[in-house]
Order: C-alpha cells, then sequence, then structure tokens
C-alpha cells in the first residue's frame, strides 16, 4: 500500500533550519526489524507497514512510519514471550545448539540464531541438567553481558 509522502519535519543543524524526514529502503528496514526483506515486503503489501514509491517504483519507508511499527513488533513480541513463562531477561534469541564443551566445573555452550553467535559459560551441572546437545533448539536469552540458554 503506497501513500504520499509526509511533509518533512524542520531540523535546526548548524545553524540552519532543514528538512528532516528520514526514510528507510526496505533492505535496511528488513535489517532494523530483523527480518527478511520478503517479509517486509509481505507486511507493506498486506497494509501493515505503509510505504510510498518513488519514480523508479522503489519502495521507501517513513522513519517515524518505521519506528512506531518496530514498537508495535517489540510490543507484540514481548506478549508471546509472555506466554512463554515469566523472565527478567527481555532480549530472546530462539536458536539451535552449534557446541558444547563440558569441563570439570563449567561449561561453554554456543547459540547460533540466526547471524547470531551467541556463547554462554555455565556450570557443568547447568548443562548436565538441561542435557543441551548440539543440534537441540534453544532460547538464548542476554541481559548486559550475561547470556543465558532457555529450553523453548
Amino acid at each position: 500500500m503506497s501513500r504520499k509522502p509526509r511533509i518533512p519535519q524542520m531540523r535546526l543543524h548548524l545553524c540552519v533550519i532543514v528538512p528532516h524526514m528520514p526514510l528507510y529502503r526496505v533492505r535496511e528496514a528488513a535489517d532494523l526489524l530483523g527480518v527478511s526483506v520478503d517479509t517486509v515486503r509481505r507486511w507493506a503489501d498486506a497494509g501493515r507497514l505503509p510505504t510510498t514509491s518513488d519514480d523508479g517504483g522503489h519502495r521507501s519507508i517513513d522513519g517515524r512510519d518505521l519506528a512506531d511499527f518496530a514498537v508495535a513488533q517489540a510490543q507484540a513480541t514481548d506478549a508471546r514471550s509472555a506466554a512463554l513463562g515469566r523472565s527478567s531477561l527481555r532480549n530472546r534469541f530462539p536458536g539451535i545448539v552449534t557446541r558444547v564443551v563440558r569441563g570439570d566445573v563449567a561449561a561453554q555452550v554456543e547459540v547460533q540464531a540466526g547471524p547470531h553467535r551467541f556463547v554462554s559459560l555455565l556450570t557443568r551441572e547447568a548443562v548436565d541438567e538441561l542435557d543441551l546437545q548440539p543440534g537441540d533448539r534453544a532460547v538464548a536469552t542476554v541481559k548486559s553481558t550475561n547470556v543465558a540458554v532457555d529450553l523453548p
């Protein structure tokens, strides 16, 4: 669904008032939202994400619309995560265990979640309790510099 571009906001930059209206290409929006280009196109075609088209037919997304959409997506994700269980860790990355290295006391677990690779150091006891093996589905949950591994 295409629509006419918004009138740009005016912004003071180096003592001069200039128009400020960030536009994002579909690829940039996909990268920022952490989804594929096809997903952004489907959302745009369904009218969930407003786009504008230039004379060449290239679609762009207004920065304010993209920001609003990103917030709505995050809230929907939080609601889905709440259904899985309560946790203080908000950054959840579903992925697959790619490597488990067990030591006498500690263990190292690697999780590949899309383009992101997470490495978590856990106690050997915790890894044995979860029976983590390469190929297992896992969710890397991140808070600050700590990475926890949960089973879905």
